[in-house]
């Protein structure tokens, strides 16, 4: 089989490539542990700056290219070497940066269930937000599409295997916040966890 599908029409290729999305390729990336399966989706969010959204920043900010006299807080995370798998935008737009089948830089120090460092079983959807603004619609559908196109693919990535970046790195990380509305997400998902402790509703 070349690709999986979604019923809306997603896919993803034999390299871990999503068809028909912008694809912008990141250099902080490496190759998963030959132990690890990927059977976890971690979301979070990003906006740069902080609570402005809009523009490339965060396109230049996964692929070394941030403007350090762009913004005061750049200078601030300019050397930062950080990726995610893919990016939803506020207008629902999917733009990739790391196959799925490559470890991305987006979890750091985390834990899920007791296995440590997520990076190496996890693919990192970052939305374009913040933890106290509102989600648009189009970015739950978008997500939605996204996360049945990678269970099709990872069947190991089930309802409960999908998790906040605040929920893996609890204590160091909030995103995706508490305007996140997980009951939103799974309704588009069409799918539910068992349990949805530790997560905003």
């Amino acid at each position: 089989m070349i690709s999986e599908y979604d019923s809306n029409g997603f896919s993803i290729d034999q390299a871990g490539w999503l068809n028909g999305v912008r694809h912008c390729p990141s250099p902080n990336f490496g190759p998963r542990p030959d132990t690890a399966g990927i059977t976890l989706l971690v979301v979070h969010n990003i906006s740069l700056p902080p609570g402005r959204f809009g523009g490339d920043a965060i396109e230049r900010f996964f692929c070394n290219r941030l403007d350090r006299h762009e913004h005061p807080y750049f200078e601030q995370i300019c050397e930062m070497k950080v990726s995610a798998h893919a990016l939803v935008r506020r207008n629902g737009e999917c733009i990739q940066f790391v196959s799925f089948l490559d470890r991305a830089w987006h979890a750091g120090r985390s834990s899920f269930l007791g296995q440590n460092e997520c990076n190496d079983f996890s693919i990192g959807i970052e939305l374009e937000g913040a933890d106290a603004i509102p989600y648009e619609r189009v970015q739950y559908q978008t997500l939605a599409r996204l996360g049945r196109a990678l269970m099709a693919r990872w069947p190991q990535i089930t309802p409960d295997r999908i998790a906040g970046h605040s929920d893996i790195a609890p204590g160091r990380k909030t995103d995706p916040g508490p305007a996140f509305s997980w009951s939103a997400f799974f309704e588009a998902l069409g799918a539910h966890p068992n349990t949805d402790a530790g997560r905003n509703s």
